[in-house]
């Protein structure tokens, strides 16, 4: 066994470390010079290439254009919209001057004084403020909309306390932002968009996801409602996974978009935005690996199917790649991404233990007597189980196997949420159960008062107000006793 896993932390001793470890030694990320940002290594970039290509493709067959925006932003867009720079504006890095000098006592660089810019510049936090301002010269009649664009970029939040991937100053995302001629088109997007996630993250990430609508506590900075995807970490705690924001006529009003509608009159365009991010990486780690390392859905693993001879001399080796040959070429016609590992310069257990740690879904294993025999070990990353099938058809069978696992580890997934998901009716118990982790279901009676009272007393909060099922049924608020018109769904997050 590899030396990585042996220093890999149990998630039953330290769950957050664990978790730290397993990003650094799967190769994913590593910590930059610059404070709070990561370094994206190949192998966690390529599952995140990945995700990008799927969802670029989900957007796109749902009538969305991809362009891009400037990463800088004047600083008087971000006063025009009081909510939103009041929501971003503690989290802004700011561009004071464009230029240095040579320090005249030779330290180095400095600033220019003499170049300080008449008006700051704010990294983008989001887009909203520079699109809409663009959107003002697009939009003059009904018939310029809907506009519907999507841009995928980097954006800078001044985090404090970061974690690679779930919580970094700059971060990689995408953000949608369209404009309707109407609110229930708006509405229609803003749904639409958070159904799209939710698709995205249970078919290709195997994470089941609760969908529902934000508190206004909760709401995005600018934003009449927010949709949410809720995801539930295996240690018990919720990950927001993906948000769509229905904006109203905020952000035209603010930057004066109108149009003439069909019935020639001049009014304000209607809003949404919805994205996700890095943080998706973030969802995929915890909810699958264990303590062994990786376990990726085959779905968006870079490597779907390793193979590894197995060999004494140059001449077995030789024999064992010409029958390996023609088995990854048609797994390579069966869209099925393959990888074999006739490298030298590491053991067959150090490979096992490698591709182990770094999620490979399908191991293959041929050595000598396999030959022989006309066999194959086949290890399959979910479970551990090995076993030895006949080589004949080898590559059916791993089509198969590989949609077996993406199943599995969506089914295991959703059966933990549903052991950690539990309802209860009053405050105190509501008090034991969150120490215990998990989505507790219990009714709130609606108001920011009794949410920000929960939230300071036991640091839950309210994730969602489910869309549908058995959770709509009337009641009375758990702490207040106040009628409520739903349960709703209160976690620890990240």
């Amino acid at each position: 066994m590899a030396k990585e896993l042996k220093d890999l932390t149990k998630r039953s001793e330290n769950y957050s470390q664990w978790y730290n470890e397993l990003v650094v030694k799967a190769d994913l990320a590593e910590q930059s010079a610059v404070r709070g940002c990561m370094v994206i290594k190949p192998y966690g970039y390529a599952i995140w290439e990945k995700m990008q290509r799927e969802l670029d493709r989900m957007f796109k067959e749902t009538g969305h254009v991809n362009a891009y925006f400037p990463l800088l932003i004047p600083k008087s867009f971000l006063c025009k919209e009081a909510d939103h720079v009041e929501g971003f504006a503690k989290e802004c890095a700011v561009v004071t001057h464009y230029r240095l000098k040579n320090d005249p006592e030779g330290r180095g660089v400095v600033v220019d004084p003499d170049a300080r810019l008449e008006e700051e510049l704010i990294i983008r936090p989001t887009s909203e403020t520079i699109i809409w301002n663009t959107y003002r010269n697009w939009i003059k009649s009904y018939r310029d909309l809907p506009i519907l664009c999507n841009q995928w970029a980097n954006v800078l939040r001044w985090e404090m306390r970061t974690r690679m991937f779930l919580r970094t100053a700059e971060f990689l995302w995408q953000e949608g932002h369209t404009a309707h001629a109407t609110k229930e088109e708006a509405m229609e997007e803003a749904v639409r968009m958070l159904n799209v996630y939710a698709d995205f993250a249970e078919r290709y990430m195997a994470v089941p996801v609760i969908k529902g609508v934000k508190s206004a506590n909760e709401r995005f900075a600018g934003a009449l409602e927010t949709y949410t995807i809720e995801a539930m970490m295996q240690d018990g705690k919720a990950l927001q996974s993906g948000t769509s924001h229905f904006l109203g006529q905020n952000f035209a009003k603010a930057f004066d978009v109108k149009f003439i509608n069909k019935n020639n009159e001049l009014e304000y365009v209607w809003a949404t935005s919805w994205g996700v991010s890095t943080r998706l990486m973030g969802a995929l780690i915890m909810t699958h690996s264990d303590d062994n390392g990786l376990v990726l859905p085959p779905h968006l693993a870079p490597i779907q199917v390793v193979i590894v001879p197995i060999y004494k001399s140059a001449e077995q080796l030789d024999e064992i790649s010409r029958k390996v040959a023609p088995i990854v070429e048609k797994l390579r016609n069966m869209g099925i991404s393959v990888k074999y590992d006739n490298a030298d310069n590491k053991r067959p257990g150090f490979k096992f233990a490698d591709y182990e740690l770094k999620g490979v879904p399908v191991r293959l294993a041929l050595g000598a007597r396999d030959l022989e025999n006309g066999t194959v070990e086949v290890m399959r990353r979910d479970t551990l189980e090995k076993h030895t099938e006949p080589i004949e058809g080898i590559e059916e069978r791993v089509q198969k196997l590989l949609e077996e696992i993406q199943a599995n580890i969506y089914q295991k997934a959703l059966a933990l949420r549903e052991s950690k998901t539990i309802t209860v009716d009053t405050y105190d118990e509501f008090k034991e159960k969150i120490e215990q982790g998990g989505f507790i279901l219990a009714h709130w009676d609606g108001t920011p008062e009794t949410e920000e009272k929960v939230k300071e007393e036991t640091k839950a909060t309210i994730r969602c107000i489910p869309f549908d099922g058995d959770k709509t049924t009337p009641g009375k608020c758990m702490v207040t006793g106040r009628p409520s018109a739903q349960r709703v769904i209160f976690a620890r997050n990240y």
